[in-house]
């Protein structure tokens, strides 16, 4: 059931209750975005571009990566893919390793669990919180690699030589599995039978989520009704949020840290992970302006609402307005429609609604220097 009370709720009040802790919300923009995630990385010690830097410096994904560098100068997914791991901004900027350790450090040590000793605990954090942190990091990563695959079917000349993407597509299969493999021996290494199934759920959500989005996000699902904001939520939880709230979740429990911490670090990420895919989509319609060129996806969240909002019948003419005589879609006019039908609006207003129920989640946690980290990333998922 979706919230009814949206429209009550405001990005506003949700920054002031951030400045309560820190001051880190005077400007916004993606340097905001890579300043709260930085400043994470300081308190857990740990920063996000080591985090599978033993994997990622091994002789097989080397070998990999020489292959990878035959792919300069097509079109292919996998290149981009590749340079993220170099460089991050704000939308590749993978932080779900550190909000992991930011869990665990906020959660602290379990003192009723006496065969876990505090003094194993570095920056406290658990080896195995970290390690864990680390498998998050390789799944993720692995599906980033898998989703680079490219549909042949509609490959242009443009794109690149047809033999570069078929080799493109071969290299993006073999490492993501490469690196979901290494992810899963070290989910075995954890022996925590709970954890297993905890993680192993997650990858089955990412698969079903991945599916559900590549079957969603095409004009001729848009035509033929698409999916309503309900729907919208649940599948992009699975694809976009089931990793890090299970991961949540799985850090409270090796750690041995009752069921409430593990619902509330499960909450957490789960409503985290919402806000900021929320905030993704909602990019190109904040940024837009009259006369510059227009990309967004038909499944993003605000055309999602406004579909929903204008009605099936209103919603096709609009469609079939986008259509140019050479049938090359102008989507200039949809995305103002988006704008003035209240879709963006609705989904500003939801983006918001996660990140208070995002923040309510760890209030139960101690005060401390991970708690207000993990505050602030839930506020800055509202800044655009």
């Amino acid at each position: 059931m979706l919230p009814t009370t949206w429209s009550r709720l405001s990005c506003r009040a949700l920054s002031s209750r951030g400045q309560r802790t820190l001051s880190l919300f005077s400007s916004s923009g993606p340097s905001n975005w890579s300043k709260v995630v930085s400043d994470a990385e300081k308190i857990v010690g740990y920063p996000t571009s080591f985090m599978s830097l033993r994997c990622l410096l091994s002789d097989e994904l080397s070998n990999v990566a020489m292959h990878v560098r035959k792919l300069v100068g097509t079109q292919h997914p996998l290149l981009s893919t590749a340079r993220g791991f170099v460089y991050d901004n704000r939308n590749n900027l993978q932080m779900r390793g550190v909000i992991v350790l930011l869990m665990s450090k906020a959660a602290g040590p379990n003192h009723a669990a006496s065969d876990l000793l505090a003094q194993d605990m570095v920056s406290g954090i658990y080896p195995s919180q970290r390690n864990l942190a680390e498998i998050t990091e390789l799944i993720h990563t692995a599906f980033l690699v898998h989703r680079g695959i490219v549909n042949l079917k509609e490959w242009t000349v443009s794109d690149g030589p047809l033999k570069d993407m078929q080799f493109g597509n071969k290299m993006a299969i073999l490492s993501g599995d490469f690196l979901l493999a290494n992810a899963c021996t070290g989910l075995a290494q954890l022996n925590n039978t709970k954890v297993v199934e905890l993680i192993s759920s997650a990858i089955g959500d990412l698969v079903q989520g991945i599916y559900y989005e590549n079957s969603n996000n095409t004009e001729e699902n848009s035509l033929t009704g698409g999916v309503d904001v309900a729907t919208w939520e649940e599948q992009t939880f699975l694809s976009h949020g089931a990793l890090l709230a299970k991961s949540c979740q799985a850090a409270m429990e090796l750690a041995k840290h009752d069921k409430e911490s593990q619902r509330l670090a499960y909450k957490y990420g789960k409503h985290l992970s919402l806000g900021h895919k929320l905030n993704s989509d909602l990019q190109p319609f904040m940024k837009s302006s009259v006369g510059e060129p227009v990309s967004f996806s038909l499944s993003a969240a605000p055309v999602v609402f406004h579909r929903q909002i204008v009605g099936q019948e209103r919603w096709h003419q609009q469609l079939q307005q986008a259509q140019t005589l050479r049938n090359q879609p102008d989507y200039s006019k949809l995305l103002a429609a988006v704008k003035s039908e209240k879709g963006m609006s609705s989904a500003v207003d939801l983006c918001c609604y996660h990140g208070n129920k995002a923040l309510e989640a760890i209030q139960a946690f101690p005060s401390s220097e991970a708690r207000s980290a993990l505050e602030n990333i839930a506020s800055a998922i509202t800044k655009f």
